[in-house]
Formats: structure tokens, C-alpha cells, sequence
């Protein structure tokens, strides 16, 4: 994770810049501890393909999972969401299998993904959303879950 300075005036404020690597680490992690280890499949920055693939223990269902940094730019944000989305949707060649599909993404994108990702498109090809920290948690959001944020049933 670098650091940037921002100059407000005489103070500098450090904001911290969550890295590609930071957010694929921690949701390997996240993911690890609750059973998804089996063919870990993690891919560096610039090997094609999906940045995460993993198959669940006790069941064969596999996730295919594609992650971005954060941006120095407040509008890098809604750009790291929208590669996130356009590049986990051209890699979802056979919908029939019901593979998971998520985009792992800094916070502030992920709370942008949240927002803007029609729940029906979620439910129907099972799209995850992980919003990671600066400190590197995890909270992941399933497709139901989506509606309930969108409808302000549920509080992040």
C-alpha cells in the first residue's frame, strides 16, 4: 500500500492508496477462511485472465474474481469499478454452469458498485461484490444483498 500527500494549506494529510495486490491478498484471505481453497488459481498483475479463480471445499462451485486498486483521483474510483465490471462480464462465457462472479474492489469503488449494479443483473449471473479496507477487511456482498443496500434495508 503507498501513500500520497495531499497539501490542504500548511497541513499534509497522508491518504493511503490501496493497491491491486493489497485487495486480491486480502480477499484470498477473506475467501480461505471460509472454505474456498480448493484450486486457488492467483494470477499476477500481467498474466491475462481473471485475477482470482477458486473452487469451494465442500462443493464444486468455482468463483471467478476480478480486482482493482484504488486512484489517487476521485473519479479513479468509479473507473476501478467500471474495468472491474467490464472485465469480469467479457469473461463470463457459460452462464448455464452458475459459476460465482465477483469484483473485489477498495471500499469507496465497491460502495459505488453497490449503488449502481442493477440487482436483477446480479441475481441472474451471480455477481459478488468484495469491498476491502485500508485495514484489509473484507465484507462481501451477495447478489441478494445488493437489493437491500439499494432499498436502504441494510446498513454498511
Amino acid at each position: 500500500m503507498s501513500t500520497i500527500v495531499k497539501y490542504h494549506g500548511r497541513m499534509a494529510v497522508k491518504a493511503k492508496i490501496i493497491s491491486e495486490e493489497f485487495v486480491k491478498r486480502a480477499v484470498i484471505r477473506h475467501l480461505a477462511n471460509l472454505g474456498w481453497s480448493k484450486n486457488l488459481d492467483y494470477d499476477d498483475l500481467h498474466i491475462r485472465g481473471v485475477d482470482i479463480k477458486v473452487t469451494n471445499s465442500k462443493y464444486s462451485r468455482t468463483f471467478f474474481i476480478e480486482a482493482k486498486g484504488a486512484s489517487s483521483y476521485r473519479s479513479g474510483f468509479e473507473v476501478a469499478f467500471v474495468y472491474s465490471l467490464g472485465q469480469i462480464v467479457t469473461r463470463m462465457r457459460s452462464l448455464k454452469a452458475r459459476y460465482y462472479f465477483g469484483i473485489a474492489l477498495p471500499k469507496k469503488s465497491a460502495d459505488i458498485a453497490i449503488r449502481r449494479i442493477p440487482y436483477a443483473f446480479a441475481i441472474g449471473v451471480c455477481l459478488h461484490v468484495f469491498s476491502v479496507d485500508d485495514s484489509g477487511k473484507v465484507i462481501w456482498y451477495k447478489p441478494a444483498d445488493i437489493k437491500k443496500y439499494q432499498n436502504g434495508y441494510a446498513k454498511r
